[in-house]
């Protein structure tokens, strides 16, 4: 009877991680979970990223996601000054129901951003990612009725085996990307991306009869821009991202105003407020945003107030998540215009 529960809670847990991959309320401050394209699109050396996010909190660590990464421009010295060719690694982990299922991922990135006018003002890229995944379901957390004893305590019933509770797989995923950015006047900026994960179809099966299940692909499309005010002393900054797996939709749609703290235009202190709304076929949320940059670093900070009939549930605690980027600028080089938010 186990064994029986235990498949049978693996299909629930694999139709619930292939309906829709982790994903960020801040999309815009995580270059490289969000297209491969951008992976070294901006103005300067390297670029070192974070986002953590811990989504419906009051629901026992249901969603603990978690990335890291860094991208960099590579061959400068041979390339035309208006082109870049960038290369970065993302890692993540994503831990679901307190760690009962785990997923960890490595990605090797590229993407190549060729310059379409004598100006640089406008761009096209194209990025490709290769990922490992791997995931674990881990059984020795599951409890079923059968285990409740007379104390309201847990035990094993004789008979029943403890052994092989878990389950380990690996697969190989393939991802691409395009990425189209552009100026009038180099200080406002637009962009539009497209970009499509698991385009492979990778297949993971968690049980022994080797029953596989197909990762649908993932299509995804974001756009934005910033816009700066006359005096400009302050941007307003707006994006939007569209995302669709198997039968998962998700859209998040908002923006920003961005403040100069300092008259300092190589090294600006900005700080930033702004709201951003999320819709889709399971619950929806407003997402307030405070974000400081200073010296290369950007902070921000974001809470899912949930809005939906999941609010019961959650308490109306969508979700906390933090990001952190640090771009390592070179001396008195303005560059040319790439995307924000």
């Amino acid at each position: 009877m186990r064994k029986l529960y235990t498949v049978i809670f693996t299909l629930l847990l694999l139709e619930t991680a292939s309906a829709q991959d982790p994903n960020f309320s801040q999309f815009f401050v995580s270059p490289l979970t969000l297209n491969p394209a951008l992976t070294g699109k901006f103005n300067g050396n390297f670029r070192v990223a974070g986002n953590y996010r811990d989504q419906w909190p009051a629901i026992s660590k249901a969603f603990i996601t978690s990335t890291a990464s860094i991208d960099m421009p590579i061959m400068r010295n041979r390339l035309s000054e208006l082109d870049t060719w960038g290369i970065g690694v993302v890692a993540m982990t994503d831990k679901t129901a307190n760690g009962i299922l785990s997923t960890n991922m490595i990605s090797f990135t590229t993407a190549y951003h060729k310059g379409l006018d004598a100006d640089g003002l406008h761009q096209i890229g194209f990025g490709f990612q290769g990922s490992y995944f791997t995931k674990r379901l881990d059984g020795t957390k599951l409890n079923f009725e059968s285990e409740l004893d007379d104390h309201g305590g847990w035990t094993i019933p004789s008979g029943e085996a403890v052994d092989n509770r878990e389950f380990n797989i690996g697969y190989f995923d393939l991802s691409a990307g395009a990425l189209y950015n552009g100026t009038t006047d180099g200080y406002n900026n637009f962009y539009i991306g497209v970009a499509g994960y698991h385009l492979n179809k990778p297949r993971e099966s968690f049980n022994t009869d080797r029953i596989e299940y197909t990762l649908n692909p993932r299509l995804t499309a974001h756009a934005g821009g910033s816009f700066p005010l006359t005096d400009k002393s302050r941007n307003i900054y707006l994006s939007a991202l569209y995302s669709r797996q198997a039968a998962a939709t998700n859209f998040v749609v908002g923006g920003a105003v961005g403040f100069t703290m300092n008259d300092n235009e190589e090294n600006p202190t900005n700080f930033y407020a702004g709201l951003w709304s999320r819709f889709n076929n399971v619950n929806d949320a407003i997402i307030p945003y405070l974000g400081l940059e200073f010296g290369g670093f950007r902070i921000g900070a974001s809470y899912d107030v949930n809005m939906s009939s999941l609010k019961t549930a959650s308490q109306s605690r969508g979700g906390i998540e933090i990001s952190l980027i640090y771009i390592n600028f070179p001396p008195g080089n303005k560059g040319i215009p790439c995307p924000k938010f």
